[in-house]
């Protein structure tokens, strides 16, 4: 008898392997994942790891699957990518059901390894991943205090007086009788509060919580991973957004015009259908906005926030600032632009940046009394729809040069 565990234990290993390979299979068959592109790229690098590998790394990850071999510590990019490939594999089995003997893929929260369900459960209540830096996120904390008398609550900005001239992008906000709503791209962030040690509590920013409503179905999900969140009423504002602000929101203001601003994540509907609005903030930050501003653009997002898609050209851009924003070298980042009129009749702008060194570029761009000549044309043309895209190059977040890639009208 001493033999018949070991054998057991072999013939159940052996099980689970063909389980694991069957799912794979049965995912990319799905083509839930694509035939090509960094998901699928993701996705067939974990399972090729196997299903007992030990998880893999951010710089594992970013080295294979996106060719960044420097990277060091934090990648955003790649937890956006893992993100997006739970995502995907949990609406995959919401809507082909579990294989057999109730199998299905999983990638466990903190771990980067594709496992079956069942032997997974010792990873589940792996901590939140924090929002990595803490200089830059303590940054936009001090940021959106400076700013919260602009627009708790809605309040307007003064008018001003000593504005740049308007050039033709924003002319036709000031010609007409709409108010004018500045919203700014805002991220939501909880709290984790240790009832023992309430001075080891921290504020974390997680792909998976983007209100308040997320996290209380989220602690009704998994009280054991946020059964000691909080929501404590908090987000914060990329830095870049307050270069940009300064650029724009005095010309919207000239003649005693009044301009609100409001967070994203207060933004509703009857706003746009009232005001004209003003985007200003990161692509990735801009909630309700985000269809909208999409909807009849010649760009569709990537898999990932730091991706655009020229769908014409069938050309990719993507930012490389989160891979290189620690290093002393150089690196590109996108902006795009666009004014357009919404299904209801209101005016609709859009400055909104990759990465913060594309947002901080954007600002002073758009606010030129003149326009560079191709915007100027499309500008001019009023109430048709137009759209820019710009690639910024910048060193450690400074923004040291720019060019126009991209002018053409909306359809």
């Amino acid at each position: 008898m001493t033999g018949a565990w070991p054998v057991s234990a072999a013939r159940g290993e052996r099980r689970e392997e063909q389980l694991f390979l069957a799912e794979l299979a049965r995912v990319r068959g799905s083509g839930t994942l694509g035939e090509s592109g960094r998901l699928r790229e993701l996705f067939d690098y974990l399972a090729a790891r196997g299903l007992g590998a030990s998880p893999a790394t951010q710089a594992d990850i970013a080295d294979s699957v996106f060719g960044q071999p420097d990277t060091e510590g934090d990648d955003a990019t790649v937890r956006v990518y893992v993100h997006r490939l739970r995502k995907r594999l949990e609406e995959f089995y919401a809507s082909a059901g579990d294989g057999p003997e109730g199998s299905r893929l999983v990638l466990p929260a903190g771990a980067y390894a594709l496992r079956l369900a069942d032997r997974a459960a010792g990873t589940e209540d792996a901590r939140p991943i924090l929002f990595a830096n803490r200089k830059w996120w303590a940054i936009g904390l001090a940021l959106a205090a400076a700013l919260a008398a602009s627009f708790l609550l809605g309040r307007a900005v003064p008018a001003s007086d000593h504005a740049a001239p308007a050039n033709a992008f924003w002319q036709p906000f000031l010609d007409s009788d709409r108010p004018v709503v500045v919203v700014v791209g805002d991220y939501y962030m909880y709290g984790e509060i240790d009832p023992i040690e309430p001075e080891q509590s921290r504020l974390i920013r997680d792909f998976r919580v983007n209100s308040p409503m997320d996290l209380a179905g989220l602690q009704d999900a998994e009280p054991g991973r946020y059964g000691n969140a909080e929501d404590v009423g908090l987000t914060y504002l990329p830095l870049a957004t307050a270069y940009a602000l300064r650029e724009i929101v005095p010309i919207l203001a000239q003649g005693g015009r009044k301009v609100t601003i409001i967070p994203a994540s207060e933004l509703h509907a009857d706003a746009i259908r009232e005001s004209n609005i003003v985007y200003v903030g990161l692509i990735g930050a801009m909630g309700l906005l985000e269809d909208t501003a999409f909807n009849g653009s010649g760009f569709e997002v990537g898999e990932s926030y730091d991706e655009l898609i020229d769908k014409a050209a069938r050309k990719t851009y993507t930012s490389d600032e989160a891979r290189r924003l620690a290093a002393p070298v150089f690196y590109r980042d996108y902006g795009y632009v666009a004014r357009f009129r919404a299904p209801g009749g209101s005016l609709v702008a859009i400055v909104a940046g990759a990465r913060e060194t594309a947002l901080r570029g954007l600002g002073p761009i758009i606010a030129a009394p003149t326009l560079r000549d191709e915007l100027e044309a499309l500008a001019e043309k009023g109430d048709e729809g137009m759209e820019a895209l710009f690639q910024v190059t910048g060193q450690q977040g400074a923004d040291l040069s720019d060019r126009l890639l991209v002018a053409r009208e909306r359809r």
